[in-house]
């Protein structure tokens, strides 16, 4: 018989378990403690000494020369020994065999290519020692492929403009550091300052809270007017938090960029005081042309095309060289008469043409044909974009101090224009709304003006970018 199911009501279920809410971290999680106040340019010194990224690109400079070491060292000769021990059984009789081979090679930027090796073989058997000793020296010389200084020293030259792009690019990470920490310095600047007005404003709206407490109880003011400046102080009241964790913010984000420990409460200690710098266009396009980096290293990056180009056109002549070597063996061996060490020598030319169906050196010169045309449009391509970049640069600073006189101007107004309903309202002449409308805009013009100073500050900094001038105007030597 089928079993009805049983009612939902009627079955047990298992209670429900709830995990334990989750801990607090157990150290703070923001900056605090006692104030630590540092300068700017005390910020950009231990960025420079802490900074890890600066610390990265002088690593790899440790990597890069020694390339430059090995490239420069190509011409030296070169010492090596070889050696092997052998145990042989030969038809029940044992032998042992032990062979030396130190060798010295040597090259030069002609391409002449000289190696001289000395040979000693020692065999036992039998109870008796047979040696024999070969000393040879061989020399090679291109007359085509591989030939002259050209050829011989572009590997050098190359390495060496190498070096130069990678000296451009240390400068360019220690740029890009210093401005980094510039920015962020300002950055907790304009934090610092937020807190500072959003604490004033809150000051300024208790005041216009004490002032209508004050014409309530004299009859000039309904009670429930009030009610706006109330919830004007609490607003006030939650900006303020709001300020302080965009503080807190600020100070991690420089704190990290200093490598710093991340609970240190520090404080940016300089004003934000502007003046109006006047700007040489033409100077500064003559001074990012001289010094920004990506110009100079697509410019570099066009040279070490060239000396590939033709290292690719050389690679597709004929193979002819010129070789000669001369050697002496003296000694013993098993079975043979005593060696008399005569000297023997060889002169002769080698030729290698190919015929058919190798395209691997007209392959290489398409390739790097192909490739010095694209480093020269990129080269054309990185100069209109840096002189573009300069030219908006330029006009962004000018603009920016343009917005910040008039940012100080709506300020000042703004200012005003709050006393001024301030007065009408102790006399009856204006709302409570009102005074609290021209509180709002005193905020806002409050937050503008120290946008555009700070936003001026940041312009000059990106300008100093722009043109590559950041390391000259913060005089810091690479020391590299």
């Amino acid at each position: 018989m089928i079993q009805p199911l049983p009612s939902p009501h009627s079955q047990s279920y298992p209670s429900p378990t709830y995990a334990p809410p989750v801990p607090p971290p157990p150290s703070r999680p923001k900056p605090g403690g006692a104030p630590v106040t540092i300068s700017l340019i005390e910020a950009v010194a231990l960025g420079l000494r802490d900074n890890r990224s600066i610390k990265l690109a002088y690593l790899t400079r440790i990597v890069q020369k020694f390339d430059l070491f090995v490239a420069n060292t190509q011409f030296r000769p070169r010492i090596s020994v070889a050696g092997n021990i052998d145990g042989i059984r030969t038809r029940g009789e044992s032998s042992a065999a032990s062979t030396v081979v130190p060798k010295v090679t040597w090259s030069t930027p002609f391409g002449t290519a000289a190696q001289f090796s000395w040979t000693r073989t020692d065999r036992f058997q039998g109870g008796k020692r047979y040696s024999n000793e070969t000393s040879a020296l061989d020399i090679s010389q291109p007359l085509l492929r591989g030939a002259g200084l050209d050829v011989g020293l572009a590997p050098i030259r190359r390495a060496r403009l190498q070096e130069r792009i990678n000296q451009l690019s240390l400068r360019d990470n220690v740029s890009n550091a210093v401005t980094g920490i510039v920015t962020a310095y300002r950055a907790l600047i304009q934090t610092q300052e937020q807190v500072r007005l959003a604490e004033l404003a809150l000051q300024r709206t208790r005041d216009l809270l004490e002032t209508n407490r004050a014409l309530i109880a004299a009859g000039r003011m309904a009670a429930a007017d009030i009610v706006q400046t109330e919830s004007g102080v609490a607003n006030q009241e939650v900006a303020v938090l709001q300020a302080g964790q965009a503080r807190a913010s600020a100070q991690l984000a420089l704190l990290q960029l200093l490598a710093v420990d991340l609970r240190t409460n520090i404080v940016a200690g300089d004003g934000i005081d502007t003046e109006h710098v006047t700007i040489d266009l033409d100077k500064a396009l003559e001074l990012g042309r001289a010094a920004r980096m990506d110009v100079l290293s697509a410019e570099l990056a066009v040279e070490q095309n060239q000396i590939a180009l033709r290292l690719a056109k050389n690679a597709r002549l004929w193979d002819i060289r010129a070789h000669g070597g001369v050697s002496r063996v003296r000694g013993d061996q098993v079975l043979q008469s005593p060696l008399d060490g005569k000297l023997s020598g060889q002169v002769g030319l080698t030729l290698s043409i190919p015929i058919w169906g190798d395209n691997d050196g007209r392959q290489g010169e398409i390739g790097a044909t192909i490739a010095l045309r694209q480093a020269e449009l990129i080269y054309q391509d990185t100069s209109q974009a840096a002189e573009s970049q300069i030219r908006d640069a330029v006009q962004s600073v000018e603009a920016s101090w343009l917005q910040l006189e008039a940012a100080r101007r709506a300020r000042s107004l703004a200012a005003r224009a709050l006393d001024l309903q301030r007065d009408k309202l102790k006399f009856g002449r204006a709302s409570n709304f009102e005074v609290l409308s021209f509180e709002a805009d005193l905020r806002a013009a409050d937050a503008q003006e120290l946008s555009a100073r700070i936003g001026y500050l940041n312009q000059l900094t990106s300008l100093d970018q722009q043109i590559g001038s950041t390391l000259d105007t913060w005089k810091i030597d690479l020391n590299d």
